[in-house]
This record gives C-alpha cells, sequence and structure tokens, in this order.
C-alpha cells in the first residue's frame, strides 16, 4: 500500500498597509521640537563615577545624555560614553573636564536635570532628577 500526497505552495503575498488604506504608502512624520540653551548639574558623586567610567578618555570620547521614545511615562533617559561625533546637532557642554554632549531635539526635555550616582548594597547606578518632568515612573527610568 503507497500514500501519495499532493502539497500545493501558494505564492507569499506581502501586503502593506498604509494612511487611509493606501497599499505600501506612508508618509513621515514630521514633529517641530524647541531647542534650548541646556544647562546640567552633576553631583560630587555622579562627576566622581563618570571619571571612573571614562577613564582617560577625555579626549577621543563624550557622555551622550539623550531622552528616547519609550517607557511607561513616554520617555527614557539614555546615558553613553561614545567616540566624539562632532557638535554638529548637539549642545556641548564642559563637565569639569569631560564634554557632555545633549541632542538639540532632546533639549527642552533635559535642560536643567540633576545626575547623581547611588551606590547601594543592591547595585549602583546614575539617577537622574528632572523638574520639566510632569511624571515619571517608580523605577526612575521614564518620564514624561
Amino acid at each position: 500500500m503507497s500514500i501519495r500526497a499532493t502539497v500545493e505552495i501558494q505564492p507569499f503575498r506581502q501586503q502593506y498597509v498604509g494612511i487611509l488604506g493606501a497599499d505600501g504608502f506612508s508618509l513621515p512624520v514630521v514633529t517641530e521640537t524647541e531647542v534650548v540653551d541646556v544647562d546640567l548639574h552633576f553631583s560630587d558623586s555622579a562627576l566622581v563615577a563618570l571619571k571612573q567610567s571614562i577613564d582617560g578618555d577625555e579626549k577621543s570620547h563624550v557622555l551622550v545624555i539623550s531622552a528616547q521614545s519609550g517607557g511607561c511615562s513616554g520617555f527614557l533617559y539614555d546615558m553613553k560614553i561614545v567616540e566624539d561625533p562632532g557638535n554638529e546637532g548637539f549642545q556641548r557642554l564642559q563637565v569639569d573636564g569631560i564634554n557632555v554632549l545633549v541632542h538639540n531635539k532632546d533639549s527642552s526635555l533635559l535642560s536643567g536635570i540633576t545626575v547623581d550616582y547611588k551606590d547601594t548594597l543592591m547595585g549602583g547606578g546614575f539617577q537622574i532628577n528632572n523638574p520639566n518632568a510632569d511624571r515619571s515612573c517608580g523605577c526612575g527610568q521614564s518620564f514624561g
């Protein structure tokens, strides 16, 4: 006895859904942002932790502080040490010999923040106090 099966392969059809139901069509979303002169504050403990993190790369690397879309309150803080991207689109501040950059698009969200560093038994980390935030998450990572 032999069993014979026939398999029919259907061609894959990808569908695109766009604005007003137009297939494969969408428009970029453009929003205007206010650019303000950034003013940042760092606690003594944050400066010590930052200097330890950058560890002699002050000439070639910078700290970039930004606000990324997401989190339970609308935005997430992001801090990273990267190779210096130059000044295009960024505001550059000198903080105790370290270059700190804030992108112009984030300037109104981040101007006036205070960066602190807490070292606890459960681990340490940078914390940001933002006077511009209307709301914030209990974890301190998200604001709106």
